[in-house]
């Protein structure tokens, strides 16, 4: 699997109106791509998030990128516009371990 991860700091004004445009519309928009599996949206502390898109191999990334992230960058100015600062960082899972079933 390969993770490609955003991390956003969002103004405090514009908080309310970053986590409406990330559920209603921006994350779905990306997975209806068709390129990622699926897609978390996580907060640390008010203000500071991260969207983990998990996809299959490097190649449903580079997809992505090639064909879509430039039209989702402007429709997020657009709606966000300074008010966020962005980065972006690709992780490649080497492994996973899952939990042991519970014992009776």
């Amino acid at each position: 699997m390969v993770i490609y991860e955003v991390t956003t700091d969002v103004e405090p004004a514009q908080i309310a109106a970053y986590e409406a445009y990330m559920r209603d519309t921006h994350i779905p928009d990306v997975l209806g791509t068709g390129c990622f599996v699926r897609a978390t949206l996580d907060c640390s502390i008010p203000g500071r998030y991260r969207v983990r898109y998990v996809t299959v191999d490097m190649d449903a990334l580079d997809a992505y990128l090639s064909q879509h992230s430039e039209q989702f960058r402007a429709d997020f100015a657009a709606h966000l516009g300074g008010a966020v600062r962005v980065s972006r960082e690709v992780w490649a899972e080497l492994e996973h371990w899952p939990a042991p079933a519970p014992s009776p």
